[in-house]
């Protein structure tokens, strides 16, 4: 689905467009559109705004470029594409290894399409009528969240009982057997398995499931029905290996705990 390229801002009062001698420390984003038009516009107005975007026609073709050991920051998608469409690029990045943090960019702004993207594993969804600006912004606030997690302390495989976790390549194996979480479901394991015994909140697990400041679904405390969604995958699909386990403890109305009671 087009966007109306033309009727999008072209200034944004947080992120201004950068000038000669600003190019170092570039965000590198890899972006798979078909539309060559728009591909075009949106890869230009990126790199005004200081990111240093690679972009592709096909779904095909970024994968290929991945198998190649091409290197990014964030991944860039757009849902609907010829041989591959972006909702089902997710699963095979994850199969490949790649753990980049992922992001719709689309015209497909239906809650449905949101969620299922998220329940695959991806970090944002952004329409497409927003404008680059905005999606600069958000952009940027991933990266830099994406930046943090990958730290020193969260670099080195992780025991916590029979829980094994790999940052490295965002794996956590239960008694030897891969969980298969997505990226995202690995942050929440690993945000409450790090802290064992203590309560994390609803706001602090959105937080990791997105980044600071994220804000999706209905009313004040919408997020909360996101937060439980994806808590319930998770059960599941440690369940799936372990009918008895428990691990995951709620405390209602506040958060969740790693460590059964």
């Amino acid at each position: 689905m087009k966007a109306d390229v033309s009727a999008w801002p072209s200034s944004n009062p947080v992120f201004k467009p950068v000038v000669d001698g600003e190019s170092e420390g570039k965000i590198r984003v890899v972006f798979a559109e078909d539309d060559d038009d728009f591909r075009e516009a949106v890869s230009c107005e990126l790199a005004d705004y200081g990111f240093d975007v690679i972009p592709f026609a096909d779904g095909k073709f970024l994968l290929d470029a991945f198998a190649q050991g091409i290197d990014a920051d964030i991944i860039l998608l757009d849902w609907s594409m010829p041989s591959v469409s972006g909702i089902d690029l997710l699963p095979k990045l994850r199969h490949m290894g790649v753990v980049l943090p992922v992001v719709f960019l689309t015209g497909r702004t239906l809650p449905a399409y949101e969620k299922e993207a998220f329940d695959r594993g991806a970090l944002d969804f952004v329409d497409k009528s927003r404008g680059v600006p905005i999606l600069a912004q958000r952009l940027r606030l991933i990266a830099d969240s994406h930046k943090k997690s990958a730290d020193p302390e969260f670099e080195g495989n992780f025991h916590c009982g029979r829980l094994l976790l790999k940052p490295g390549i965002s794996r956590a194996y239960w008694d030897d057997a891969d969980v298969n979480l997505t990226l995202t479901e690995f942050k929440i394991v690993h945000l409450l398995a790090s802290s064992i015994g203590t309560y994390v909140t609803y706001r602090a697990v959105y937080d990791c499931m997105h980044y600071v400041g994220f804000i999706a679904g209905s009313g004040e405390n919408g997020y909360r029905t996101n937060v439980r969604s994806c808590i319930k995958r998770i059960r599941n699909k440690f369940r799936a290996i372990d009918p008895d386990f428990g691990e995951i403890d709620n405390y209602q109305s506040f958060g969740y705990r790693w460590g059964k009671t």
